[in-house]
C-alpha cells in the first residue's frame, strides 16, 4: 500500500531561523529623515550612540580586531560621544552622517553612523572631491560568487586590524594609517623628539585620532561575533557608507551629489536639472540549495574563489525583468546543466559587497547529470550528508564563511551546525 508513496525532498523545508546580517530590530523612523537639523539635534542628545565606518570597515575597540578568527568570542562597535562628533562634522563636511534609527523605550536610544573615509589623515589637508582608495565594494567582484569567495580568501582574514597583512586589512593600507617605523622607543615618550617645534604638525582631530585608536574590521569578520542589534547597525552603516563612497556624482547629469534624508539618500546639486533625489542601489541576487530525489545536495566550486577547496551552492544576479524563481532555474542550468522543478523560499539577507540583497531558495532537481560551464563554475558534484561531513573532516572541502547565507542554507539541509 505504501510502496509507491513518494515524498518531495522539499517537504520538510523550513525558513532559515537565523541569518547574521538580517538581525536588525531598530525602528528606522523614516518619517524623521526629512527633519531640518535632525543630525545636529540627535548628536546633542546624550542618549545618542555614534559609530564609525571607514573604507567599508567598522570601528571596534582597540585589540578586538585580533578576535575575528576565534570561535565563541564577542565583539562590539566602538562609540564616540555625540557632542564632540557634531563639532567634527562641521569641521569635515566630507564626512557622511547617517541616522540609523531608534530603539525607543525609556532611554530612547538613537544610533548615528559616521563615515570618515574622506576625512584627511592627520597632517594632511583636505582634497576636494578626492576618492579614497581601498574602499571595500568599490571594485565589483563581477559576480555574486566572486563576492562570496572574498569571504573565504586568505583564511578568515576578512576582519583583521587595519595595517596587518591579509584580507580586509589590506584595504585599510591606502588610507595612509601612520605607523611607528623609524622611531625609537624613547620617541614614544616625547612627541617633539623627531619634530622640530617650528614644524610641529597640528594635533590630530577626534575623527583623525579614531583611525589609529580603534581597530577596523570587515563586516564579515564582525557580524558573527556581535549581538543582534550591533550586527544590524553595522550592516546598515556599511551598506550606506559604501554607496556614498561609490556614488559621488549624479548618474543622470554628472553633477556632484550631497547627502540627503539623514544619509539615506543623495540630492543632485544641479539646480537646472531639478536637484533630483537619489536612493541607494540594491542589486537582487538569488542563491539556491539544489537537492535531488535522494536528498543529495549539489555543491560547486567557482573560478572566482581563491580557496580551491571552497564549495558552496548556486548563486547569481537577477536579470532585468526576471522573477526570482526563473533566476534560480536559469542560474542552475547555466552553471551546472541541472534543470530545476519546485522552488521554495528560505529567507534573505543584505550582502553589501557592494550592494547585493541575497534571496535564498531550496529547489528540487529534476535532472542529475552535471555539466559545468567551465568558465564561471569549475566543478560541481552531488554529496550525501555523510559524504559532505567526510570531505570537511579531510579538508577536501571548506564550508562558506559564517557571515554568508550559503552556510545556513547548507546547515538547513545538513540538519546541524557546521
Amino acid at each position: 500500500m505504501t510502496a509507491g508513496i513518494h515524498f518531495s525532498p522539499l517537504a520538510l523545508t523550513r525558513a532559515l531561523p537565523f541569518l547574521p546580517l538580517a538581525q536588525g530590530d531598530i525602528d528606522y523612523q523614516v518619517d524623521r529623515r526629512g527633519e531640518p537639523d535632525l543630525i545636529d539635534t540627535l548628536l546633542a542628545d546624550p542618549a545618542t550612540k555614534v559609530v564609525l565606518t571607514r573604507g567599508g570597515l567598522v570601528a571596534v575597540p582597540r585589540g578586538q580586531g585580533d578576535l575575528v578568527d576565534y570561535e565563541n568570542v564577542k565583539m562590539r562597535l566602538a562609540t564616540l560621544p555625540g557632542a564632540y562628533v557634531g563639532e567634527e562634522l562641521r569641521r569635515y563636511p566630507e564626512a557622511v552622517a547617517m541616522f540609523l534609527g531608534s530603539y525607543g523605550g525609556v532611554r530612547g536610544e538613537c544610533v548615528i553612523a559616521v563615515d570618515i573615509s574622506r576625512v584627511p589623515d592627520a597632517g594632511e589637508g583636505a582634497v576636494p572631491g578626492a576618492q579614497p582608495n581601498g574602499v571595500l565594494g568599490v571594485q565589483d567582484a563581477g559576480t555574486v560568487d566572486g563576492a562570496m569567495g572574498l569571504a573565504n580568501a586568505n583564511g578568515n582574514a576578512a576582519g583583521k586590524r587595519a595595517g596587518e597583512s591579509g584580507g580586509a586589512a589590506e584595504s585599510a593600507a591606502p588610507f595612509g594609517v601612520p605607523d611607528s617605523a623609524g622611531q625609537g622607543a624613547d620617541d614614544a615618550f616625547d612627541e617633539s623628539v623627531s619634530t622640530p617645534a617650528s614644524h610641529a604638525a597640528p594635533k590630530p582631530t577626534l575623527l583623525q585620532q579614531a583611525v589609529t585608536r580603534f581597530d577596523w574590521v570587515d563586516l564579515r569578520g564582525f557580524a558573527p561575533h556581535a549581538n543582534a542589534r550591533e550586527a544590524g547597525q553595522a550592516t546598515s552603516a556599511v551598506t550606506l557608507s559604501i554607496w556614498h563612497s561609490r556614488q559621488q556624482f549624479c548618474p543622470t547629469c554628472g553633477a556632484p551629489v550631497l547627502p540627503s534624508l539623514a544619509g539615506w539618500a543623495q540630492r543632485c546639486s544641479n539646480q537646472a536639472d531639478g536637484n533630483r533625489i537619489l536612493f541607494p542601489r540594491v542589486e537582487p541576487a538569488v542563491i539556491t540549495a539544489v537537492v535531488d530525489g535522494q536528498d543529495r545536495l549539489l555543491l560547486q566550486h567557482n573560478a572566482a574563489w581563491k580557496d580551491p577547496n571552497l564549495y558552496s551552492v548556486s548563486a547569481g544576479f537577477v536579470e532585468a525583468g526576471e522573477n526570482l524563481e526563473h533566476a534560480c532555474r536559469r542560474e542552475a542550468r547555466e552553471e551546472t546543466g541541472i534543470q530545476l522543478g519546485e522552488v521554495r523560499y528560505l529567507g534573505s539577507q543584505p550582502w553589501p559587497f557592494p550592494a547585493s540583497l541575497m534571496m535564498a531558495f531550496k529547489a528540487h532537481a529534476i535532472t542529475t547529470d552535471v555539466h559545468v560551464d567551465g568558465s564561471e563554475t569549475v566543478t560541481a558534484r552531488w554529496v550525501t550528508r555523510d559524504e559532505y561531513t567526510a570531505e570537511l573532516i579531510a579538508g577536501r572541502m571548506v564550508a562558506p564563511g559564517r557571515a554568508t547565507i550559503a552556510r545556513y542554507m547548507i546547515e538547513e539541509w545538513l540538519g546541524r551546525e557546521l
